[in-house]
């Protein structure tokens, strides 16, 4: 499957982008093991999202489907999820892999998760080793999937200095928490998104904070409330992007999350020159959202803050493309996590960007990208979503046309993306 994107202008538009990912897994997953029923509101139907739905099924959780982004799940409560028939196969989501796996740490029963050639490759040591620290037995290929979680009747609290950032490994480790003898504690050398303890604050789950460090004591119940998803910034940032390069265009993207922990892409994007602003802001449930306005604006090359890395880590494919749309040169450090994403997203970047006539300098933890203008080409995905996405939006600003390969992986965060970007004005046909 491939994208054949032509050259094409944005248009002034008001769009809705799918619901947040991150907030879609954990609707499902806190909603799961809740007591009652949560009606779940805006639910991201792509793969990943999907495949968290199907395992919670798998063990037990009743959730009934009122249309693709309408959903009730009935939870079992803390302790009634049951053994899975089988293997849960988390497809292509390093989140729900790592979340399901401290959700499993602490349950009566043992289950296997598996995922697709991507996920299989990816690191999960991370969590397996705080993990293992709490007393939960997992069995791994040398750190990576497929992960058989052994069933622990009681886990031990620990106090876990994670020595990178992630919101996924913190998660991971305050979902086993819920099932630990004591007080569980994370801390963070960088802030990370906190769409967990935010979920847990709206179903009754008390969360302690102190400095850099998140607590939770175990045996805590969940009860269910009404969720509303609010859109994906990381998908947002694409429709922001076509529109920041665009001729005199006007965009509102409507209903965005713009969770504090999240909205690095839009600051970096800011200081660079992009006319962004945020617009009748509200909260769904205890999630900030706004409607984000973007108009055509002309960018500048910057060196980018490392501490903003935590709070922009999805939104680096889309910096990158707009680093080789700015005047001058953008340098980006400390970003070695993107090696380990779906793609090692540094790598993918600096060839598709190379392939459209972008001069890039790659380094271990970063890259140096000069500013140009995109040449017409055909580059690779690497059957990632977020670079297939972002190359498309460089294809839009090309000087002919551009064919993007291997770009299945795109349901599984942004079902729809095509005929979203071509309502804006964009001219991107699926091809087989």
């Amino acid at each position: 499957m491939q994208f054949n994107v032509n050259p094409a202008n944005s248009q002034d538009a008001s769009v809705i982008v799918p619901g947040d990912k991150s907030i879609s897994h954990r609707s499902v997953m806190l909603g799961g093991i809740a007591n009652g029923c949560c009606n779940i509101s805006g639910f991201l139907a792509g793969e990943d999202c999907l495949a968290t739905l199907a395992a919670l099924e798998s063990m037990g959780v009743r959730i009934e489907r009122h249309t693709e982004t309408d959903l009730s799940v009935y939870g079992v409560g803390l302790r009634g999820l049951s053994s899975p028939a089988r293997p849960l196969d988390m497809g292509n989501s390093g989140t729900a892999m790592r979340l399901m796996t401290g959700l499993l740490a602490g349950q009566s029963f043992d289950a296997t998760l598996t995922g697709d050639s991507s996920l299989s490759g990816r690191p999960m040591g991370r969590v397996i080793k705080p993990l293992t620290k709490m007393g939960a037995i997992i069995d791994s290929d040398d750190g990576t999937p497929p992960l058989v979680v052994h069933g622990q009747a009681s886990l031990q609290a620990i106090d876990y200095d994670m020595p990178v950032a992630s919101a996924q490994v913190k998660s991971a480790v305050l979902l086993a928490g819920l099932y630990a003898d004591g007080t569980t504690s994370v801390s963070e050398p960088a802030i990370t998104r906190d769409h967990t303890e935010r979920m847990f604050e709206s179903m009754g789950v008390i969360v302690s904070y102190k400095d850099n460090s998140i607590g939770i004591s175990g045996g805590q119940a969940l009860e269910a409330c009404d969720i509303q998803v609010p859109g994906d910034l990381s998908s947002a940032a694409f429709v922001i992007l076509a529109a920041v390069l665009g001729d005199e265009t006007d965009i509102v993207v409507e209903s965005v999350g713009v969770n504090p922990t999240r909205t690095g892409v839009i600051d970096i994007l800011q200081e660079m020159g992009a006319d962004i602003s945020l617009e009748n802001t509200r909260l769904f449930g205890r999630e900030p959202v706004a409607d984000l306005r973007v108009r055509s604006s002309v960018l500048h090359g910057r060196t980018v803050d490392p501490a903003l890395v935590s709070l922009a880590i999805d939104g680096f494919p889309v910096l990158f493309v707009a680093a080789a749309a700015a005047s001058g040169t953008t340098t980006f450090s400390g970003i070695g996590e993107l090696r380990v994403k779906e793609s090692d997203r540094i790598a993918a970047m600096t060839a598709g960007l190379r392939g459209m006539g972008i001069a890039v300098d790659e380094s271990e933890d970063g890259a140096v990208v000069h500013g140009g203008s995109f040449s017409a080409a055909k580059v690779s995905s690497f059957g990632d979503h977020r670079i297939a996405m972002s190359l498309a939006v460089a294809g839009a600003s090309a000087s002919g046309p551009v064919t993007i390969e291997d770009v299945a992986a795109v349901d599984t965060s942004f079902p729809g993306f095509a005929k979203l970007m071509n309502s804006i004005g964009h001219n991107i046909e699926v091809g087989v």
